[in-house]
């Protein structure tokens, strides 16, 4: 067994350090006498067909029996309210700077309680689909949301023969326990008024209280694994990973890292026109093992966007879920979805692993690069990074637009270029954690990185086409490279429209503006939060070095 679920009696207490106060008010709520166990997916389809509210369409799941379901399933639709995306400023974790243990230990007390008149469902999922990295996970959300826990079901690896048998030969993490997830998204309460989404990462448990959207479930889970990934000797990635299959038996794989609308799902199921054998890891979440480089996949299905897939979209076949899109009539009197982002952004769906034909759950084969993609008009198309501690700075400062997923706080622009270290908001360890495992790929395996901008350089677009040309270029070996003017250990491509003009100084000025705001970025960590995100002084200089070269 991967994680610990259970444990002999002599192991039972605080000596432990699998129990704590967070996780054993969680995993207690398990237990109450008004709790149901939900293991079978078809239990969990129908609940979510009765569940009040539920749009069950007449579009039918895709070959629904290959993912656990019968015959006649059919693709199922749920809205929330105003609410359509994750909400970080919600978020509390336990040992983090200022985070007051004891009032959130009583609150979640209290939450946990007042759930009791109510019927919870307790569901259990796989998070790792190789016997190299598999977690046991759990989850306990009220009757009349049926729907979240469908989802998160289908989200991750639900409990079948294979996957039984496949976790009790997985690898043994000795001090680790499952991940239990306690959910009430009905709750309020006057100090969280965009609810509360309450981690205690070493001890692998949370509570996301009046968090009623299915990505908080998603992501907050992922947040554990990937903590877990990172203690066990793991890179955790938010990314999509993809392998190219060339000629001659040559492989070249490919880690895309950006946040939800950067492209790295565009990225990562690409086809190139059929130009090249691909095989897909996923799009989202996965990671690597640092000694091998190998790579596992966390998630067997796909949460994707709506906006770009109109009903009759040829893709919409492998959806198996929906969530915050509208619905209608056909003109056969059929019941279907309405796409676009037209009733609210960043709609949702959930499509079965059929949607990548050529899908595996892990390479064996190393990474070969890391494409970090920014939404920074400063940068061209594409830039080479060949110093491994650059490399992993500029990972560390990836600078994008926020993403439509994300439900923000009063008073913050949503259009403000933000810092958000390896496209991974879900972090709950200290940022140095990443930039050495990160720098250690580029320094000692070998890893080649990239940064992709798939927004504007300066007020041109950088079109999807462009982009994937760039890729194809640098997999086939016949990219070549230039210096990017006097900034050392950074190379660009000659890109008709989008070469950076070195000698505009207004150009030149807002580049040092940019990387400057990344300078900014780390002396703040060094401080900020307890010095929680500090980096090491060599990561700090080398931001300084390609200031002060353009500054001369």
């Amino acid at each position: 067994m991967a994680t610990n679920s259970n444990f002999d009696r002599n192991m039972i207490g605080s000596k432990n350090p699998i129990f704590s106060q967070i996780r054993t008010t969680i995993e207690t709520a398990f237990l109450g006498n008004n709790v149901e166990d939900v293991t079978c997916i078809k239990k969990a389809y129908n609940l979510a067909c009765s569940s009040p509210g539920t749009i069950v369409t007449d579009m039918m799941v895709h070959r629904p029996q290959e993912i656990g379901l019968d015959e006649d399933a059919r693709i199922l639709l749920f809205n929330d309210g105003a609410v359509s995306g994750r909400c970080a400023a919600a978020r509390r974790i336990i040992g983090e700077f200022n985070v007051n243990q004891d009032d959130l230990a009583s609150k979640l007390r209290d939450a946990v309680y007042g759930a009791r008149y109510r019927k919870l469902y307790h569901a259990q999922a796989y998070i790792g689909l190789h016997p190299d990295y598999m977690i046991k996970a759990h989850l306990l959300i009220p009757e009349g949301h049926e729907n979240v826990l469908y989802n998160w079901m289908l989200n991750f690896q639900h409990m079948n023969e294979e996957y039984n048998s496949m976790y009790s030969d997985s690898k043994i993490y000795e001090n680790e326990g499952d991940i239990y997830v306690f959910s009430d998204p009905e709750w309020s309460h006057s100090d969280h008024p965009m609810g509360l989404s309450l981690f205690d990462p070493t001890h692998n448990c949370a509570a996301l209280l009046g968090m009623r959207y299915f990505g908080e479930h998603k992501k907050g889970t992922l947040t554990l694994a990937w903590g877990c990934a990172n203690r066990n000797g793991f890179a955790a990635c938010h990314a999509g990973q993809k392998r190219y299959n060339l000629d001659c038996g040559r492989k070249f794989v490919a880690g895309v890292f950006g946040l939800s609308g950067s492209g790295k799902s565009t990225i990562t199921h690409a086809k190139h026109g059929g130009k090249y054998d691909v095989t897909v890891l996923h799009d989202d979440a996965f990671v690597i093992h640092t000694q091998d480089c190998s790579s596992v996949a966390l998630e067997p299905t796909y949460f994707d966007k709506t906006q770009d897939y109109p009903l009759e979209v040829e893709d919409n076949k492998f959806l198996i879920t929906v969530q915050n899109c509208g619905a209608t009539i056909d003109s056969n009197g059929k019941k279907v979805i309405v796409t676009e982002d037209i009733r609210n952004g960043n709609g949702r769906a959930i499509k079965s692993k059929l949607w990548a034909p050529n899908r595996v759950d892990k390479f064996e084969e190393p990474i070969n690069a890391i494409f970090w993609i920014m939404k920074d008009s400063t940068m061209p198309p594409v830039v080479k990074i060949k110093n491994p501690v650059l490399a992993a700075t500029m990972g560390a400062t990836l600078a994008t637009k926020r993403s439509t997923a994300e439900r923000l706080a009063p008073g913050v622009d949503p259009e403000e270029l933000v810092i958000e270290p390896y496209a991974n908001p879900f972090r709950t360890y200290p940022l140095v954690e990443d930039y050495n495992k990160f720098k250690m790929l580029f320094e000692k395996r070998g890893v080649e990185c990239y940064i992709l901008n798939t927004g504007f350089f300066m007020y041109k677009k950088i079109t999807k086409e462009t982009t994937l040309a760039v890729i194809e270029s640098i997999i086939e070996g016949n990219a070549r490279f230039k210096k990017w003017g006097r900034l050392p250990h950074l190379e660009t491509l000659d890109i008709e429209g989008f070469n950076p003009d070195m000698n505009d100084t207004s150009y030149v000025s807002e580049l040092a503006n940019r990387l400057s705001d990344r300078v900014r970025f780390i002396k703040s960590k060094a401080s900020e939060g307890g010095g929680f995100d500090r980096l090491p002084e060599e990561a700090l200089e080398s931001l300084i070095n390609l200031v002060t070269q353009l500054n001369r």
